[in-house]
Formats: structure tokens, C-alpha cells, sequence
């Protein structure tokens, strides 16, 4: 084991830091919550990450997303993060998309080879589409409710979709997996109400939105991390 991961291996074990190097994990979504996971994916160890988004990052992005600096405004998020990810962990292999998912395009994904799926999506018909495609894999996956307009990254949990309450993200999701026969879905949500965003603050956004939410850089980072653990403590082993 190289010793980078080596305080790691501390506390996961020789046999649990061979798995994690030998896991492939395709992350959906690398923004406030996709890019902290994926950052801390690979400072785990993990031995492949798939990353997946079409956005570029701008300067309204800076405040919360881990790849986001002036030196990157401009580039696509999934190539900051391949390099950020590569300068990290060299061995890691990385495959890159410059693409949204969207239902149209899930054949295109073949989920049968992930140990894991990590939804950090936008948009309710994308989460929905991740959810059964991993059903239909068998393959585990977590996904994000809404990061947005929360300021408590205490009151962030995890649980079944079935458990959750408050959040308005979750309950969408729990009346739209009940129709679609997806009985389980592992989320990390908050139960914090969200906050009203005062008055627009002139922002220039790569998406075109009614209502952009607001966010800090404590809230989504911390989902991002909270999602990451579950994903190594589950291809670790340890429970």
C-alpha cells in the first residue's frame, strides 16, 4: 500500500485498503456536494473513479465547490477534477465525462461494473433514473437531497427515503420511488428548514433556473463528505 493512505490503513486494515484500491466508484454530479466527495474518494484510496457532469465552473461557483478557483473558472468540472484527482492519487484511474445524465442518455452507462453509485444530480428526473439503474444493477447507491438554502450542516443525517421528513427535495423523491417500485434508496438530507434567499445578488450562473438557491461552503462540502464515508465504510467492510 503506497504510503499515502498509509494513516488510513491505521484504521481500515491491509484487507480493506485492497479493496478499496481495487473499487470502482462513478460519481454523478461534481459541484458543492460531487466534488467534495470525489475529493475525498480519492484521498481514500479508492483504485477508479468515474466522474460525470457537463458543467463548466464559473465564479459563483468559488464559494462552495472544492474545484473551483480563479485558475479553473472556464474549465469543465470534470477535467479540474481528473487533474485534481490524478495530483492527488497518480494510480488512480479516472474516466471523465462531459455529459449530463439525463434518462435519455442511461444506456450509455454500463452500472453493472460500479461497486458504487453516488447521485449528486440536480434535477429530480436524473435521481430517479440513477435509482433504477442501480436497482436494476444491484448495485448500491446513495444520493443527495437538497444542500441548498441550508446554513445547519449539523442537522445533516443518513437514512432510508422511506425515514426522511422536512426536507421538500425528499419528499418528491419518496412519492416518485413509490411509483416506481424503488424500494430503497440510501440518502443523506437535512430536516433543517430550508431559508428564504434574500434578494438577488446579480449572480451570473452556467444554468438557466427560476429560483437559484443560495449556499455556503459548509453545507454541501459536508453532505459531500458525509456521502464519501459511507461509500468506503460500505466497500471496506466495516459497518
Amino acid at each position: 500500500m503506497s504510503v499515502i493512505f498509509s494513516r488510513t490503513q491505521l484504521l481500515l486494515g491491509e484487507e480493506a485498503m485492497d479493496r478499496l484500491t481495487a473499487a470502482r466508484v462513478a460519481v454523478f454530479g461534481v459541484g458543492g456536494v460531487g466534488g467534495y466527495t470525489v475529493e475525498a474518494l480519492a484521498r481514500s484510496g479508492i483504485g477508479a473513479l468515474d466522474i460525470v457532469d457537463n458543467d463548466t465552473v464559473c465564479l459563483s461557483n468559488i464559494n462552495r465547490q472544492i474545484i473551483a478557483l480563479h485558475s479553473t473558472v472556464g474549465r469543465y468540472k470534470v477535467d479540474a477534477a481528473e487533474e485534481r484527482i490524478h495530483d492527488i492519487n497518480p494510480d488512480c484511474r479516472v474516466t471523465a465525462y462531459r455529459t449530463f445524465f439525463v434518462p435519455e442518455n442511461r444506456n450509455e452507462f454500463d452500472f453493472k461494473q460500479y461497486d458504487y453509485v453516488v447521485d449528486a444530480v440536480d434535477t429530480v428526473t436524473a435521481k430517479l433514473a440513477l435509482a433504477e439503474c442501480a436497482q436494476e444493477a444491484g448495485v448500491p447507491i446513495i444520493s443527495c437531497m437538497g444542500a441548498g438554502n441550508k446554513l445547519d450542516p449539523a442537522a445533516l443525517e443518513v437514512a432510508d427515503i422511506s425515514e426522511t421528513s422536512v426536507c421538500p427535495l425528499a419528499r418528491v423523491m419518496r412519492y416518485e420511488c413509490r411509483k416506481r417500485g424503488i424500494k430503497h434508496l440510501k440518502v443523506v438530507y437535512s430536516k433543517e428548514k430550508p431559508v428564504a434567499p434574500r434578494a438577488d445578488t446579480n449572480e451570473t450562473d452556467n444554468t438557466a433556473r427560476r429560483s437559484i438557491p443560495g449556499s455556503t461552503a459548509f453545507v454541501p462540502s459536508v453532505a459531500g463528505l458525509i456521502i464519501a464515508g459511507e461509500v468506503v465504510k460500505a466497500i471496506a467492510g466495516i459497518k
